[in-house]
């Protein structure tokens, strides 16, 4: 009986591990934003803000960085996992009349969710 309640969890866990987030891939999709932004320990503003800890962040709100557009100060978003995953497949819909030059944004689902992942992993260290 025990063996065919642990084969039943294993099928229903199935489809959850095989969604999961992955960081290390994530870090290879970013390579398609560092071109303007960099994240992690020691990120600087670029030509986008360091997107360090970005989710829980108001937009718009690096300090230091002098480069948002009135649309993206003004939007009142805080960036959470819902917001950040939009604004990779298309920021223009997410605060029209921004300034980021990514028209082609990032298409592929699993794509935006490794990316959050490994967002979400550099804030962490």
């Amino acid at each position: 009986m025990m063996k065919w309640v642990i084969a039943a969890g294993l099928v229903l866990a199935a489809p959850f591990a095989a969604s999961a987030q992955d960081a290390e891939s994530g870090k290879a999709v970013f390579k398609k934003c560092a071109a303007c932004h960099q994240v992690g320990p020691a990120a600087k503003n670029a030509l986008g803000p360091n997107l360090t800890c970005v989710v829980g962040r108001a937009a718009g709100s690096v300090e230091d960085y002098k480069g948002y557009s009135d649309a993206v100060k003004k939007s009142g978003i805080t960036w959470d996992d819902e917001k950040l995953l939009a604004w990779m497949q298309a920021d223009d819909k997410v605060i029209p009349g921004n300034k980021m030059i990514f028209p082609a944004g990032v298409k592929d689902e699993t794509d935006r969710a490794n990316l959050l992942a490994y967002l979400k992993s550099e804030c962490a260290q």
